[in-house]
C-alpha cells in the first residue's frame, strides 16, 4: 500500500509540474451581473507595476491619496476613511465589530438578501437584533423608519442604500436627522452605489458607511473602503471592552493609516495601486458626470428591456441605476439561458437571490461597464436569443 501511495503521490507531483508550465489563460467577458464589473485597463496597468514595501515612503504617500479620493467619492470629511485590506464584506464587518457590544439593540431594515446578512452579522457580535421588513422591490418610508427608531431606541440602525439583490435605491431624505434625534448611529451600505449614484455621507448624517472596490469603481475585488464619522468614533472610544476582532479593530488600523504609521499588517500594495487609479479616474470624470452617466445608461437599458416585453421588478422611482432586476419570461430556464449567454457570447448576467431566486435576472451597469455599447450589446443579444429560449 505504501508503494501505491508513493506512486500516486509521485504522479500527482508530476501532473502539477506539467500543469504549472502553462501560463494562466482566462476568457474575455463582459461582466453585466451584480459584480464584479470589468476592471478599467488603466487600473489593471497600475496593478501590474512593481510593488514597493508597505512602509515605503512612496506607498505611504499613495495611502494618503487613496484616503483623500475616498473622502471625495463619499462626500465626507471623516478622518477615519480607509480601505480595509479585504473585500467589502470585511469593511461591513469592520463597522459592526467596532460599534456593537453584546446586548446592544441593533435595528436593521430588511428589504432583500443583504439586509438579512446585516442582521446575521450583528447577531454574531452579541447584538439584540430587531428587523423592520418590506417585500423585495420596495423601500422604506421616513415615517416607517422614524416609528421604529422611536419604538426600539437602537444603538445602531443598519440600512442598505442600494439593495443589490432587489435593485432598489433607498431614499435618504431625513433618515440621518431621525437617527440623531433618537441617539442612534446610522450605518449605510453603499456597496452598489458608491461612484454610481449620488451619495452624501456628511450631508445625510451617515455615521458609518462601507463599500467595495469591484463595482462602480471598476477595480478588481480585494479592498473594502470604510468611512467612520465622529459620532461613531466616540462610540468606539467609549467601549467597555476590546473590539472582538483584532484584524478589523479600527483603533489599531487608524495608527497604520494615520500619521503614526504603526505597523499593523502587510497591506496589499498592488490592490491599493489599483484602487488609487480607479478613484483617480472617478475624480477625473467628476462625480456628477459619473452619476449622470450611470442614470442615462440605466434608462436606456430599461427602455430596451421593455421594448422586448420584459417586465422590470422595481417601480421607476425606486429603481437602482447600477443594478436592474428584470423578471425572467415565462417558459425560459433563467439559469440555463444565463449560462449559454456566458459560454457562447461572453456576456455575464446574474440570477436572483432570496425571494427573487429563480424569478429575475440581475443586470449590472457599473463603472466603465455603464455605457451605451454595453446596453446595445445586451439588448441585441436578448432580442436574438430569447425567442428561441421560450
Amino acid at each position: 500500500m505504501t508503494q501505491t501511495l508513493r506512486s500516486h503521490a509521485s504522479t500527482g507531483v508530476d501532473q502539477a509540474r506539467r500543469l504549472s508550465l502553462d501560463p494562466i489563460a482566462t476568457p474575455e467577458r463582459l461582466l453585466l451581473g451584480p459584480g464584479p464589473s470589468n476592471a478599467h485597463p488603466d487600473v489593471l496597468a497600475a496593478m501590474a507595476r512593481p510593488p514597493v514595501g508597505h512602509l515605503d515612503h512612496v506607498f505611504l504617500h499613495l495611502m494618503e491619496e487613496v484616503q483623500d479620493l475616498l473622502r471625495y467619492a463619499w462626500q465626507t470629511e471623516n478622518r477615519l476613511t480607509i480601505p480595509v485590506s479585504a473585500t467589502g464584506s470585511a469593511a461591513w464587518e469592520t463597522c459592526i465589530a467596532n460599534t456593537v457590544e453584546r446586548g446592544d439593540t441593533f435595528l436593521v431594515a430588511v428589504n432583500g438578501y443583504f439586509g438579512h446578512r446585516m442582521a446575521d452579522m450583528a447577531s454574531r457580535y452579541g447584538a439584540m437584533v430587531i428587523t423592520m421588513e418590506k417585500p423585495m422591490g420596495q423601500a422604506f418610508t421616513l415615517a416607517e423608519i422614524e416609528a421604529n427608531l422611536a419604538e426600539h431606541k437602537p444603538k445602531v440602525f443598519g440600512l442598505i442604500h442600494a439593495e443589490t439583490s432587489a435593485g432598489v435605491l433607498q431614499p435618504m431624505d431625513g433618515v440621518g436627522e431621525a437617527c440623531r434625534r433618537h441617539g442612534t448611529l446610522l450605518l449605510l451600505d453603499t456597496v452598489t452605489s458608491l461612484g454610481g449614484v449620488p451619495v452624501f455621507v456628511d450631508r445625510w448624517g451617515v455615521d458609518m458607511s462601507y463599500s467595495c472596490s469591484q463595482k462602480c469603481l471598476s477595480c478588481p475585488p480585494g479592498l473594502g473602503p470604510v468611512t467612520i464619522g465622529p459620532r461613531a468614533e466616540e462610540r468606539i472610544a467609549s467601549r467597555s471592552g476590546k473590539v472582538p476582532n483584532w484584524y478589523l479593530d479600527v483603533a489599531l488600523l487608524s495608527k497604520y493609516w494615520g500619521s503614526d504609521r504603526v505597523y499593523h499588517h502587510t497591506a496589499p500594495v498592488n490592490m491599493n495601486y489599483g484602487l488609487r487609479e480607479a478613484l483617480r479616474l472617478l475624480a477625473e470624470e467628476g462625480l456628477e458626470a459619473a452619476w449622470q452617466r450611470h442614470r442615462r445608461n440605466a434608462e436606456l437599458l430599461w427602455e430596451g428591456l421593455q421594448s422586448l416585453d420584459l417586465k422590470l421588478a422595481v417601480e421607476e422611482p425606486l429603481r437602482l441605476p447600477t443594478l436592474t432586476t428584470v423578471y425572467i419570461p415565462e417558459g425560459v430556464d433563467g439559469k440555463a439561458f444565463a449560462r449559454a449567454l456566458l459560454d457562447e457570447e461572453g456576456v455575464e448576467i446574474g440570477g436572483g437571490l432570496g425571494d427573487f431566486a429563480g424569478k429575475v435576472w440581475r443586470i449590472g451597469l457599473m463603472g466603465q461597464n455603464s455605457s451605451v455599447e454595453s446596453v446595445e450589446r445586451l439588448i441585441g443579444l436578448l432580442g436574438k436569443r430569447l425567442p428561441a429560449a421560450a
